[in-house]
């Protein structure tokens, strides 16, 4: 029963550490391993647990792995809800059926934390897709173990040690094919990438890019502190003033850039959109304004004039 104490042991540190006046949790279980051991464990630490079990509708046997996961949970001694939901397809068949799972388990919780089974090995995953795609360091340094409501007990925990558990308390989980579908980034990562960086590096590269990650978000969260200050005195009138962005590191400018931006209604800035308003006030050359999306109803733009970046809003005809 090694595999199922360490499990149990980082929910219950994780429970000690974040929530410890929770009276209530609540689990994403889709019926996988990892999800399935973090249900088990979040029981056996002491929690009072509901399983939020979401059916994409994907696969033509979902409402049945839906209906297992979910009487899997209630036998552990947890409380279970199946969520349908509707996924669809902006930004592609991953991006929508995660947007679709968090907005239902956003709505299903009921003001409780819910706690997700992401391991480390999704963690070294996400390192390494942030890495190919050129994201930045807010990206590398990957997924974070408590951003209210969303907690993730088991970033110290291995994708075999889950499975290991389930072995041990006798837990059948549910293998979803789409994690073995190369069509899936992720997933080629995950079968490819990492196996052939192990065999050249002579392992330990899971673990090391998680050591990365956390080494990055302590950086990042110095500069974020460092760009709330610096955002305070460069608001003005709802722009911001360019004699006081000017002066200040890259690495804290740009933070304020993109809280700007996200602060006006733009969706989530890249790296291609905040390095162009940045432009605007450090390689300012007679240039034009920077689309920043947002709105479909509209054409929104930074410009910069009189000293301030503004932003533009042009109805769409």
């Amino acid at each position: 029963m090694d595999s199922a104490r360490a499990v149990t042991r980082a929910v219950t540190d994780f429970a000690a550490e974040y929530l410890p006046d929770a009276e209530h949790v609540c689990v994403g279980l889709s019926g996988g391993p990892d999800s399935l051991a973090l249900t088990a464990a979040a029981v056996r630490a002491g929690l009072r647990v509901t399983a939020l079990v979401v059916d994409h509708g994907l696969q033509a046997n979902s409402a049945d792995v839906a209906s297992t996961a979910a009487a899997t949970a209630r036998a552990l001694g947890a409380a279970a809800v199946i969520l349908p939901v509707r996924v669809g397809r902006d930004g592609g068949l991953e991006a929508a059926a995660r947007a679709a799972r968090y907005s239902a388990l956003d709505a299903a919780r009921d003001g409780s934390p819910v706690l997700l089974g992401h391991t480390m090995d999704d963690q070294a995953e996400t390192v390494l897709l942030g890495l190919a795609r050129g994201s930045g360091a807010r990206s590398i340094a990957g997924m974070r173990t408590w951003t209210p409501p969303w907690g993730r007990p088991l970033l110290g925990v291995r994708r075999t040690q889950t499975a290991a558990m389930c072995a041990e308390l006798g837990l059948t989980p549910y293998a979803d094919p789409h994690n073995r579908d190369p069509r899936f980034t992720r997933v080629r990562v995950r079968t490819d990438v990492l196996p052939l960086l192990d065999d050249v590096l002579n392992g330990g590269v899971v673990e090391a890019l998680a050591r990365t990650a956390a080494s990055l978000r302590a950086d990042n969260d110095a500069l974020d502190g460092l760009a709330a200050d610096l955002g305070a005195g460069a608001v003005v009138d709802a722009g911001l003033e360019i004699a006081v962005l000017a002066e200040a590191p890259a690495a804290v400018r740009t933070r304020v850039i993109r809280r700007w931006l996200l602060d006006v209604g733009a969706t989530e800035p890249t790296t291609r959109v905040i390095t162009a308003v940045d432009d605007l006030v450090t390689r300012w050359h007679g240039q034009g304004a920077v689309a920043i999306g947002g709105d479909d109803t509209a054409r929104r733009e930074v410009v910069r004039t009189a000293g301030l970046l503004t932003l533009r809003t042009t109805l769409r005809r």
